[in-house]
């Protein structure tokens, strides 16, 4: 894949280059450096992803996103920085190691013209130690489904299919990447709610998604990767200050739409409803949205 060149930048939210790694993290990156030839992807990245959680990464295209999950995944050789994945270096890890780790691809076994349950048996025989198929296949909602063939399924059983091949080797760690990609809105929420069922056993979940709002709803806390360098990491509703904002109050009066910024949205509507008889016109309060703060973090205009 062709990455866009990335220039070294500040990284206000990131881990100092100082602090060890952290033992206890399922995830651990201390200076990531990844360059291709005189072009530089990852320009220094720290990162922490806390056992259990639901980590999403966000970037534009070019950011050094990829480069930096396929890092992590094992697959791709790292320039420098040092890198701890369940607490082994994914440059030297074995096959051990390797099953511990889970990968949902954008795309996988939903063309085969094996069925799901053939499929996910083929799977579950490279493990010592695999969940049983028909089980899987429940959890994901495909038991219906067990004997047709990947190539017949909509997208959305073929995304649930996907992570049913990436689950059934009992991963501790499962990297997903843009997830619900094509998906129309209720197959998108029927995935959500099997990624938080994920979550509930255990299981740790590094994300990559361009649906902020996915985001959003499933991470615990989100990471913004800019020019090859992790700018900010917090839980959605603080990120880039989101939570200390001021608000957004619109409404509107003598025919005119008004607006006014505010760090006390509920006492300026309390005294704004004093010039009214009944309810003000068209109010509404807002805050920065999610989409808001990643594009002002990237560079792009909102």
């Amino acid at each position: 894949m062709t990455r866009t060149p990335a220039a070294t930048a500040t990284a206000p939210g990131a881990v100092h280059p100082a602090t060890p790694l952290d033992p206890d993290a399922a995830i651990s990156v201390r200076g990531l450096v990844k360059r291709y030839g005189d072009s530089t992807a990852v320009a220094g990245l720290d990162l922490d992803i806390r056992r259990g959680e639901i980590f999403a990464l966000l970037g534009p295209n070019g950011a050094g996103k990829t480069t930096t999950v396929e890092v992590l995944e094992g697959y791709r050789q790292r320039d420098g920085g040092d890198v701890r994945v369940l607490g082994v270096d994914p440059a030297t890890g074995g096959r051990r190691w390797k099953a511990d780790i889970g990968i949902v691809l954008q795309s996988g076994g939903g063309d085969s013209q094996l069925t799901c349950l053939e499929l996910l048996r083929a799977q579950a025989s490279y493990y010592a130690d695999p969940r049983d198929p028909a089980e899987v296949l429940e959890l994901v909602g495909l038991t219906e489904k067990a004997g047709a063939r990947g190539r017949t399924l909509s997208g959305g059983q073929r995304r649930r299919l996907d992570v049913a091949l990436g689950i059934v080797g009992r991963p501790r760690l499962l990297f997903l990447d843009e997830p619900t990609t094509g998906f129309d809105p209720e197959a998108r929420r029927q995935f959500w709610s099997l990624i938080r069922s994920l979550r509930d056993l255990g299981t740790t979940m590094l994300l990559t998604t361009h649906y902020l709002d996915e985001a959003e709803e499933l991470a615990d806390r989100v990471g913004v990767i800019a020019r090859g360098r992790l700018v900010e990491v917090a839980v959605p509703a603080e990120l880039g200050g989101r939570g200390q904002a001021p608000a957004v109050v619109s409404w509107t009066e003598d025919g005119v739409r008004r607006t006014a910024e505010t760090v006390g949205p509920t006492a300026f509507v309390r005294e704004l409803a004093t010039r009214f008889p009944g309810e003000v016109p068209d109010l509404a309060v807002a805050r920065p949205t999610l989409e808001d703060v990643y594009l002002r973090m990237i560079g792009e205009p909102a």
